[in-house]
């Protein structure tokens, strides 16, 4: 019943059922500033095991430094928000939204993070990157720790 409702991301890619990502002009221009990177947090990503139905949790974080765009919150949150009934991977949903950002931004650096919470005393991280950080980035982006419990 429930996962009979789940698409995969390849026939909701196909089908073009994802919204818009809306931009705006960067208000400043970062090749002269050499800094200006922001940062969002996404806290409350979900979506679906491919292979159990169970839902997947993540928290999304996304770092850039801008070219001539910005992403525009609302369109980014509602974008994230309409996973959640997609079946994926969390290497191959993460790699998806740190390319859609990229092509769609051009920044001058991008940091895209899905830090996937435990399910199974499993948890997992994926991290993509372009090119060598801007200056004072390091202070935005907290270590990404293990959630999992160990013996001590």
């Amino acid at each position: 019943m429930f996962y009979e409702n789940v698409i995969s991301l390849e026939n909701a890619l196909k089908s073009e059922g994802f919204p818009l990502l809306e931009t705006f002009p960067c208000p400043y221009d970062p090749l002269v500033t050499k800094s200006g990177v922001i940062r969002i947090i996404f806290p409350e990503f979900t979506c679906v095991c491919p292979k159990t139905g169970y839902p997947d949790f993540a928290s999304i974080g996304l770092y850039y430094l801008p070219g001539k765009l910005c992403l525009e919150l609302k369109s980014w949150k509602i974008y994230l928000n309409s996973f959640r009934m997609v079946g994926t991977f969390h290497e191959t949903v993460t790699h998806h939204l740190f390319e859609k950002v990229k092509d769609l931004l051009n920044p001058e650096w991008l940091l895209l993070t899905g830090d996937f919470f435990p399910r199974g005393n499993v948890d997992t991280t994926v991290v993509f990157e372009t090119g060598k950080r801007p200056a004072g980035t390091d202070l935005l982006i907290s270590p990404l720790e293990p959630r999992c419990k160990g013996f001590c």
